[in-house]
């Protein structure tokens, strides 16, 4: 269950950040309703999350994928360069979590 509370907490962020984007420096109504919503249920269940999943790997994985899909919707929706750098990057960030995932639990 805490994963699936870690994957609604994931696209409630990506959602609010993909908003934001159009909130003009919040100055538009609507999308800047969006993003502090997003943000909010963003944390709210990653607050959830954390009850069953351990902080580092929680965190993680919510950064590291929301990051990634960030990356990729700025390609997507907003025509953003795609460089090498820009990939190794995103490799990078995905690697981290399956590293941090795979190291297990310590006690």
């Amino acid at each position: 269950m805490g994963y699936l509370l870690l994957a609604g907490a994931i696209a409630a962020e990506v959602a609010a950040t993909t908003a934001m984007k159009y909130t003009e420096g919040f100055t538009r109504l609507w999308p800047s309703l969006v993003t502090s919503l997003g943000y909010v249920v963003s944390f709210a269940l990653l607050a959830q999350t954390l009850k069953t999943v351990q902080i580092g790997t929680a965190y993680a994985i919510w950064s590291g994928v929301g990051t990634a899909a960030i990356a990729v919707l700025g390609l997507l929706l907003f025509g953003e360069g795609l460089s090498p750098a820009k990939v190794a990057g995103i490799l990078l960030i995905i690697g981290g979590v399956v590293v941090l995932n795979l190291g297990g639990t310590a006690h």
